[in-house]
């Protein structure tokens, strides 16, 4: 994926990662679309940042995501990037059937929100030359961490999805990535307040990440997946057999 010239639509992009990563696209010379489900945030964000421009959506009703996707194809038909950045992080304790609202929150957010979008998209995106979508997991795809155990399904979930969908548009101009990030420093269950340093900064981890995607460096040693060094320890756990000691060093620090 070339970092210039796209128009580009960041599901989740109202705080966090989604907004900095926003930030960095547009400056790289971007038209930058964000969505989201507050207003009020949208409007602040375009008067802060001249240029972005925000999107009502609430990627966990469906009827919201094909009446969005409607508008931007009609309105900006030279949308050629998807990134579906919106996701929640809730702890659950299994002991009690309890945590099952906070299961089905998170699946349809996560999981069914992205698959939806993506749905939404990928026939329009297969029209234009250089197009990509990218979608989000997250290092506890690869080792689940013990206090966040659908957090860490849906992320896994979207790991197979995206690795298929990579292969099903092959043969389409559809570039399709996946970011994969290791913890951090984000409000994402309260990790900006974390003093251990095992959460990364944000600002650092963006950097990375942008000069990964300037490098081409996802399209290396496991195509599509957008790595940085501090998550290579839980994405490649398994196949170095060290799953077992880092799914209990996880459990451990929580």
């Amino acid at each position: 994926m070339k970092t210039t010239e796209h128009t580009i639509l960041i599901t989740g992009g109202t705080s966090g990662l989604g907004l900095g990563l926003a930030q960095r696209l547009q400056a790289e010379g971007n038209s930058v679309i964000v969505a989201g489900r507050r207003r009020e945030l949208l409007a602040q964000i375009e008067r802060d940042n001249p240029g972005i421009t925000g999107v009502e959506l609430d990627v966990s009703d469906p009827e919201s995501i094909e009446r969005v996707s409607r508008e931007l194809i009609a309105t900006r038909p030279e949308l050629d990037v998807v990134i579906t950045m919106a996701g929640i992080m809730e702890p659950e304790d299994l002991h009690t059937p309890a945590f099952l609202e906070t299961a089905e929150r998170i699946v349809t957010t996560n999981l069914l929100g992205t698959i939806r979008t993506v749905a939404a998209f990928t026939e329009h995106l297969q029209s234009k030359p250089d197009a990509a979508v990218m979608t989000v997991s997250s290092g506890l795809a690869f080792v689940p961490l013990a206090q966040t155990p659908t957090y860490s399904a849906t992320k896994a979930a979207v790991h197979s999805f995206t690795e298929i969908l990579r292969v099903q548009l092959a043969d389409t101009s559809v570039e399709v990535l996946e970011l994969v990030p290791p913890a951090v420093a984000t409000t994402l269950m309260g990790q900006d307040e974390d003093t251990t340093g095992r959460a990364m900064p944000v600002d650092e981890y963006l950097d990375e990440v942008m000069q990964l995607l300037r490098d081409g460096a996802a399209r290396g040693e496991r195509g599509g997946e957008v790595l940085v060094e501090r998550v290579k320890f839980l994405r490649n756990a398994a196949v170095e057999g060290r799953y077992d000691q880092v799914l209990g060093m996880l459990a451990a620090s929580h």
